[in-house]
């Protein structure tokens, strides 16, 4: 939310405007500054069409109701937050409670001024332009007026929930330990020992006994691999973990789980649960999918 002190001249929102209805005799609209609207939504992390504020011979003020960023593009208004200088094309973190000034102009016209999640006022014809003479789009087809509160869109996703239960393969040397220590580490709750950092996870839990005697040549490993150490208690790779290693490997944990594993407490238990290789291809595919999705939704102005 934004609380508008004074309005200015002539203040709107503004988006990239509203295509496809010219043969209705309805205007594009939108900002007249286009790259300087779409580089301030740039700055702020919006879609390069997402509503602004278009701020005309500037002599604006605003008070900041929500935390978020803040960017001004265009005219040089030799803008302040409280008592600090806003330069031009600059991105700002704001509070509330802090208000943002701008001055009349040295020159050219138009300031943009855009926040994180755009200005929600509802879209008319797909767009939230002010078209002042169609008397649609903004805040009800008009100009801002000192004293308005304008909304601001909330900026947040689905994230994805994390437990204790961590997919994983068989390992290279998975076949060289005990029946019965196969059959432990799927069904053993392992703790997280204090001695574990970003290079890996030692876990507590039943001594996995190899039963090969045979000496490994030193092998490349990757995050997610689960070496087992000749005291039987296994470790699992983390992202910082060395390129070679020369323990054997009864598992290797999927990609698309190792974020479970990077919220797992002391204390907590972890199981891994036996997963085939098709599935860590398809829990991978989904997971990948799931972000460029996310990514796409956030790039479209709703």
């Amino acid at each position: 939310m934004l609380k508008v002190i004074r309005a200015g001249m002539m203040t709107a929102v503004q988006d990239g405007g509203r295509d496809g209805y010219r043969n209705l005799g309805i205007s594009q609209g939108g900002g007249l500054d286009a790259p300087a609207m779409k580089m301030a939504n740039l700055l702020v992390g919006n879609a390069q069409d997402a509503a602004v504020l278009e701020i005309t011979l500037g002599q604006f003020c605003a008070e900041i109701t929500r935390p978020g960023w803040l960017a001004l593009t265009g005219a040089d208004c030799h803008a302040r937050l409280d008592d600090k200088p806003l330069w031009t094309g600059g991105r700002f973190a704001v509070r509330p409670g802090q208000q943002v000034k701008l001055a009349l102009p040295k020159h050219g016209m138009r300031s943009y001024l855009a926040v994180s999640g755009g200005f929600d006022v509802p879209p008319v014809l797909q767009s939230r332009s002010t078209d002042i003479k169609a008397a649609i789009g903004g805040l009800k087809g008009r100009w801002v007026r000192d004293g308005d509160r304008l909304p601001t869109r909330q900026m947040g996703i689905k994230q994805l929930l994390f437990g204790n239960r961590v997919r994983a393969l068989p390992g290279s040397e998975y076949q060289e330990f005990s029946a019965e220590a196969r059959e432990a580490f799927w069904r053993v709750a392992w703790q997280l020992s204090p001695q574990s950092n970003r290079m890996g996870y030692r876990l507590q839990g039943s001594a996995l006994l190899r039963t090969a005697d045979r000496e490994l040549f030193s092998h490349g490993v990757l995050p997610g691999v689960v070496q087992v150490p000749p005291g039987g208690q296994p470790i699992v790779l983390m992202a910082d973990a060395q390129t070679t290693g020369g323990y054997p490997r009864i598992a290797c944990v999927i990609e698309a789980d190792l974020y479970h594993l990077a919220q797992i407490r002391l204390g907590e238990p972890i199981h891994f649960v036996q997963c085939s290789l098709d599935e860590a291809h398809l829990a991978w595919q989904q997971q990948r999918r799931y972000l460029e999705q996310l990514a796409w939704r956030l790039a479209q102005d709703d």
